[in-house]
């Protein structure tokens, strides 16, 4: 399966916004210089940088990007919006959503490893679309284990709307599809788009 490995904080300093989640990936980034050091960065830079963050967001390689591009541009909706709206509805990115994991590096494994239940089936594929009305739940094997009881029960994840969580049941459900406003990152999709339809 291919993955991201590249160092996390380098990344989220470089594309100026914390793509890992993590409290002190931004730690070392001075306030008052500007991304890329103060250099004046072309159009086609800026929508580069935007695609950039939408793959490093989401975990993603170029190949990926291009397809979930594809299926985006046949939506009814606008493309930038439907691509994030894709993105979102990954079964690693909700796994992340949710808390069961502390970043979607660790969700991905999770889901690998066959930790994780769609409406009661186990799913090992990190990129499975999840639809409305599905429920993300952890195996019963897998609830017991320390590292997921305390991202789950302590972690203060995310609180999205669009996600129900039952921490009782170690679950959660998407209950409607994600408004493109309640969506936690920060990145212009419309330059990334510009971008993809030259």
């Amino acid at each position: 399966m291919a993955t991201r490995r590249e160092p996390r904080f380098k990344l989220s300093r470089r594309l100026g916004v914390n793509v890992c989640g993590h409290p002190k990936a931004l730690k070392r980034v001075d306030a008052k210089k500007p991304v890329r050091g103060g250099q004046k960065v072309s159009e086609y830079g800026l929508q580069l940088l935007e695609k950039q963050k939408i793959k490093a967001y989401y975990g993603i390689l170029e190949r990926q990007f291009a397809r979930y591009f594809e299926i985006a541009k046949k939506s009814s909706d606008m493309t930038g919006v439907a691509l994030l709206k894709t993105l979102e509805c990954r079964l690693d990115n909700l796994v992340y959503r949710i808390g069961f994991a502390r970043s979607i590096r660790q969700a991905r494994q999770i889901v690998n490893h066959g930790h994780v239940l769609v409406n009661g089936l186990k799913v090992d594929i990190p990129s499975y679309g999840v639809k409305v009305n599905d429920v993300i739940a952890l195996k019963e094997k897998s609830r017991a284990n320390q590292v997921f009881q305390d991202n789950f029960q302590g972690l203060v994840s995310f609180n999205v709307p669009y996600i129900e969580k039952n921490k009782d049941q170690f679950s959660a459900k998407l209950v409607r599809e994600p408004q493109r406003d309640e969506l936690p990152i920060d990145v212009n999709e419309i330059l990334a788009v510009e971008l993809y339809s030259k």
